[in-house]
């Protein structure tokens, strides 16, 4: 039979509503922890409540400066702002050490001398019988230990009974607290454990709704016993089931656990891509697939989440992302996209350049699903001449009838207005008076002018070339490729 709490779960509404963010600054913003940052985020949005950003730093070995950063710059990048300054949980410890005294103090906890030969031989007890290592300490009922003495802070969990969580994604767990221990408040250097400071910390914050992966789902059984034990009001729980690879696995740096960094350095992604394919990564709203910010924060519930694990979709995301960039601002993306372009061509863009960038977006967005691809399909651009040729553009060239390319050059030359509708008719009557499908002769075009088969369609590419780049590759290619 469940035990009656204390209090019952909030159900906080409006203002009320506080959620939170904890990573631990160990490495890179993760991306299954970007998923659970956005669930909080928008769950606070929707409700109109705060969503806090706590770095828990405990782990002073793993914890670095660089790794805090990175997470400060991914939520950024993702354009999940947080309320107020972003919490540091190793500043707090002087707090945590308090409770764990007050716990001792009201006999909620007490002090434990076990050694830690004792533990190991429990433990090795545990293993031989093949149960779970659980410590029941003899100290637990005893109170003539020598504060002087090394020892540790355990609370003193219930022993009798069940614990129910009516968790808003898994539903009704129940857990018998015989299956719980006594686990370590202050160890016996006098440092709160993690398992203290999350605790003291969600309660210190006024966290209401407590979001985050179901590998926590176990530690909440542990949380919940140290909230009644202080006599605080118990948060609504959440726990979300973890992302997995295509493949069915735990999600792993071959499947995409990497951080958000790499999502957005490595691989080209825009933001609302990212937001918006980790939103339908075990949340929906009927079949809407395409979902803004706005429509986010208006629909997002916890009813909605799934509990069924996920499956990370490289493909989906690629075809999101092409769809964003489609939507995206043309001088935006060839804000983004120039760095890149930079790094291919080896050399800075003029004033110029830059501004012939943004207007190709036009013509190459459309085939893009990436930043990475539309820097790739734009520094034809910006080659010198003689162009290289990829393998089927020479082929193209070298399979071109003889005076081909010169006729074409020959009637763009002529042209009085280099527009859209000039450039066409030019190069439609070059195909017509060699009696070749506009294919055949749009084919060694554009090996002559881009170096490559693949290209954006090849008026565009003479329009933004303009007439003397645009004449002068022609040249070039005329002897192709005996001369080159």
């Amino acid at each position: 039979m469940a035990t009656q709490n204390p209090t019952d779960p909030v159900e906080a509404t409006g203002a009320d509503v506080v959620t939170r963010f904890a990573p631990s600054p160990t490495g890179f913003l993760h991306i299954g922890g970007a998923r659970t940052a956005l669930f909080n985020w928008l769950f606070a949005r929707h409700h109109g409540g705060k969503f806090l950003l706590r770095i828990e730093d405990t782990d002073r070995a793993r914890s670095t400066e660089a790794a805090i950063e990175a997470i400060l710059d991914g939520m950024r990048w993702l354009e999940l702002d947080w309320d107020g300054d972003a919490v540091y949980q190793f500043a707090r410890a002087d707090r945590h050490a308090e409770v764990a005294q007050e716990l001792l103090a009201k006999g909620e906890a007490y002090r434990c001398y076990l050694t830690q030969d004792e533990l190991a031989a429990m433990r090795a007890e545990a293993q031989e019988k093949r149960k779970p290592f659980r410590v029941r300490s003899p100290w637990r009922d005893r109170d003539d230990g020598d504060p002087a003495l090394p020892h540790v802070i355990r609370l003193r969990a219930p022993q009798d009974g069940a614990t129910t969580i009516d968790d808003r994604v898994q539903g009704e767990v129940t857990v018998q607290n015989a299956e719980l221990d006594d686990f370590i408040l202050l160890r016996s250097d006098g440092t709160p454990t993690y398992m203290l400071s999350v605790v003291v910390d969600d309660n210190d914050m006024g966290v209401t709704h407590v979001i985050r992966g179901d590998d926590h789902l176990n530690n909440a059984f542990r949380q919940l016993a140290l909230l009644r034990a202080m006599g605080w009001r118990e948060p609504v729980y959440a726990h979300v089931p973890l992302i997995h690879g295509a493949d069915g696995a735990k999600l792993s740096k071959r499947h995409g656990a990497l951080g958000v960094d790499a999502y957005r350095d490595e691989m080209g992604y825009l933001p609302e891509a990212v937001n918006n394919y980790l939103l339908r990564l075990g949340w929906g709203h009927g079949d809407a697939e395409i979902i803004s910010r706005e429509q986010a924060v208006q629909w997002f519930d916890l009813a909605h989440i799934g509990r069924s694990p996920s499956r990370f979709d490289f493909k989906k995301l690629e075809n999101l992302n092409g769809h964003y960039l489609r939507e995206a601002d043309n001088d935006r993306l060839a804000a983004l996209a120039a760095p890149r372009v930079e790094t291919l061509i080896g050399r800075a863009l003029t004033g110029d350049e830059h501004a012939l960038l943004a207007q190709a977006m036009e013509s190459l967005k459309p085939r893009a699903r990436t930043l990475i691809e539309i820097a790739e399909g734009a520094t034809f651009l910006f080659a010198p001449l003689p162009l290289a040729m990829d393998e089927k553009a020479a082929k193209l060239l070298a399979d071109a009838p003889e005076g081909l390319l010169a006729a074409a050059a020959d009637r763009l030359r002529a042209l009085d207005d280099w527009s859209a509708e000039a450039i066409e008719a030019a190069v439609r009557e070059t195909a017509e008076s060699a009696e070749l499908g506009l294919g055949k002769l749009a084919q060694p075009l554009r090996a002559a002018l881009t170096g490559r088969a693949v290209s954006p369609g090849i008026f565009d590419v003479l329009l933004l070339l303009g007439r003397d780049a645009s004449l002068a590759r022609l040249d070039a290619a005329h002897n192709y490729p005996a001369g080159a």
